[in-house]
C-alpha cells in the first residue's frame, strides 16, 4: 500500500458506514487489484469530463493506475473542449431555478448547458471541428480508416492545439491518455457533438462513413486487448455511472466465453459502480452486481461494490486514495 496523504487519512478516519464505507472498501480493493498486478478498466458515463475529472484521472493515467478507458463520445470530446475553451465556459450555480425562457436565452447565445456548466459552441465545439475535419478529410482522401479516439490522439500529439490551451495540460485526461497511448473504447460515438459533425459530412457526401471505424471494431479491439492483458486472474472493472460506457465493455467476457468458446479466459476480477441510479426492476444501471453473475460477467467470489452517490464527489476521492493524496 502506498503512503497516504491527508485526504486519504481523512477518508479512513471518517468514512466508516453506509456509502462512505463502500467508498473505502472499493478503494482498498482497487488498490489490492493493482498490487496483485491486475489491469484496471475505468468507464466514464455522464459528463465527467465537463465535471473536470481530468484533474485526478490524468494523474491516475500517468501513474499507471488505469490501463484502459471506456467512455461515451461526449466524455471523449468534452475533455478537449475544456482544454481549449475553459475560460469561455459559463457557470450557473442557480441552474435549478432556470425557466424554459432562460434555457432558450442560453441557446440563443450559443451555450449548451450541462447541469451548472454551459459549453460555449464557438470557442469549444466549432474550434475543435476545424481540426477534426482536417484530420478526417485527410484520412478520407487517402482511403484510410481510424477509430474515433485515434483522430483525437493524432490532433493532441501533433501539438496543433497547444496555443489554444486554457487550462494546465496536465489536467487533461485525454492528453495524458494520448501521451501513454492508452487504449480507449468509445461505443456509440455517433451520439456526440463531434459524431454529429461527422455524420453531417457523410450525409452531404463530403466524406465516406468508412473513414470512421465504429463499435464492432471497438469490440474486436477490446476482445484482443482483454485476452492479452487478463492473465490468469482477469481485469478489474471500475464503472462511473451507467449506460453504454459500462454496458458495452463488460459484455466482452461473456462474448469470449459463449460466442467464441474461449472458456479459459478469466472473468472480470473486480467490479465497482458509482451510481445514483437506485436499485430497481428493469433498470440495468440500477441492477445489483449479483445480477451480472447470471450473465457470465462476474464470478460468485468477485469483489463487488456499489456506491450510491454522486460520481463527481466519489470518484475524485477514490482516485485521491489510490494516488496517496
Amino acid at each position: 500500500m502506498n503512503q497516504k496523504g491527508e485526504v486519504s487519512k481523512f477518508i479512513l478516519k471518517h468514512y466508516r458506514h453506509f456509502n462512505a464505507a463502500s467508498l473505502v472498501d472499493a478503494a482498498q480493493a482497487y488498490e489490492e487489484q493493482l498490487d496483485a498486478g491486475n489491469k484496471m478498466m475505468i468507464t466514464l458515463a455522464g459528463a465527467m469530463s465537463t465535471a473536470e475529472l481530468g484533474i485526478s484521472l490524468a494523474e491516475m493515467i500517468r501513474q499507471d493506475k488505469v490501463h484502459i478507458i471506456t467512455c461515451t463520445g461526449a466524455n471523449l470530446e468534452e475533455d478537449v473542449f475544456n482544454l481549449v475553451a475553459h475560460d469561455h465556459y459559463k457557470r450557473i450555480p442557480h441552474y435549478r431555478d432556470l425557466s424554459p425562457q432562460d434555457e432558450q436565452e442560453l441557446l440563443d447565445n450559443h451555450f449548451n448547458r450541462v447541469t451548472d456548466t454551459c459549453i460555449p459552441e464557438a470557442e469549444a465545439m466549432r474550434a475543435i471541428e476545424e481540426h477534426l475535419y482536417a484530420a478526417w478529410k485527410d484520412a478520407d482522401s487517402k482511403g484510410e480508416s481510424y477509430l474515433p479516439h485515434q483522430y483525437f490522439y493524432n490532433i493532441l500529439l501533433s501539438g496543433q492545439l497547444e496555443e489554444m490551451y486554457q487550462i494546465d495540460p496536465k489536467d487533461s485526461w485525454l492528453l495524458a491518455a494520448a501521451q501513454k497511448n492508452l487504449p480507449i473504447i468509445v461505443p456509440g460515438w455517433e451520439d456526440s457533438t463531434c459524431g454529429n459533425f461527422f455524420a453531417s459530412y457523410c450525409i452531404t457526401g463530403d466524406m465516406q462513413p468508412a473513414t470512421m471505424q465504429s463499435g464492432i471494431q471497438y469490440m474486436m479491439m477490446l476482445a484482443d486487448w482483454y485476452q492479452k492483458q487478463a492473465g490468469s486472474h482477469g481485469v478489474g472493472f471500475f464503472q462511473i455511472g451507467g449506460g453504454i460506457a459500462g454496458d458495452f465493455p463488460i459484455c466482452v467476457v461473456p462474448m469470449l466465453h459463449q460466442d467464441l468458446e474461449l472458456e479459459e479466459v478469466p472473468m472480470w476480477s473486480y467490479f465497482c459502480q458509482i451510481s445514483d441510479s437506485t436499485t430497481s426492476y428493469g433498470s440495468y444501471s440500477g441492477a445489483v452486481p449479483n445480477e451480472k453473475i447470471t450473465w457470465g460477467k462476474l464470478n460468485v467470489d468477485t469483489p463487488k461494490f456499489v456506491i450510491e452517490s454522486d460520481a463527481t464527489i466519489v470518484a475524485p476521492l477514490i482516485f485521491a486514495y489510490l494516488l496517496g493524496w
